[in-house]
């Protein structure tokens, strides 16, 4: 698969070298706040994360941004849990780098993976999960295309208190319609 270019970030194959950075990220509380993890990560459990063996249309993506002449990790993303049969896949990303948090990149490239998922992946449905209390994220999916399809109700327990669990997605159909308006 070649890099796909937006029009201020790429998304390209993660490399050993960005472990260090994603493990600074994971271990941040303030980054993983609307992230699944909870418990501190150790610099083998990313090694054996970018070790896992996984299937080749579920391979997690780096997300950098242009500076300049280079370009700078900032995150990254990728769809997983793909299901076959039902052409269905959960998108997932982290901005790992506060300084570049609130610059709509995260809508960008959740729009760059809904063009892989229905563009290469040839999916038929693109969903995530994110916490109700995450204003931000919401905005970005729906800025990207995500309606809302449900709620589940104090679905995780995070930082002392349960939280309601969004779950958004795109259809195919959605995303044709918004691609021929633009």
């Amino acid at each position: 698969m070649s890099i796909i270019y937006g029009k201020r970030v790429r998304l390209r194959a993660n490399e050993r070298g960005d472990l260090k950075k994603f493990h600074e990220w994971v271990n941040d509380p303030e980054v993983t706040r609307g992230l699944a993890l909870y418990l501190p990560m150790s610099m083998a459990d990313e090694e054996k994360w970018f070790d896992a063996q996984r299937d080749p249309n579920e391979k997690p993506f780096a997300i950098e941004i242009r500076k300049g002449r280079v370009w700078k990790l900032i995150g990254n993303c990728g769809v997983f849990g793909i299901e076959l049969t039902h052409r269905s896949g959960e998108l997932g990303i982290m901005i790992g780098e506060k300084s570049e948090w609130d610059k709509g990149y995260g809508a960008e490239v959740m729009t760059l993976l809904l063009r892989h998922c229905f563009g290469t992946l040839n999916l038929n449905r693109a969903f995530l999960r994110v916490y109700a209390d995450n204003v931000r994220a919401v905005r970005s999916y729906e800025k990207a295309g995500f309606v809302l399809e449900g709620r589940l109700r104090e679905a995780v327990y995070k930082n002392g208190k349960y939280d309601d669990v969004l779950i958004m997605s795109v259809l195919r159909s959605e995303w044709a319609s918004r691609s021929k308006e633009k």
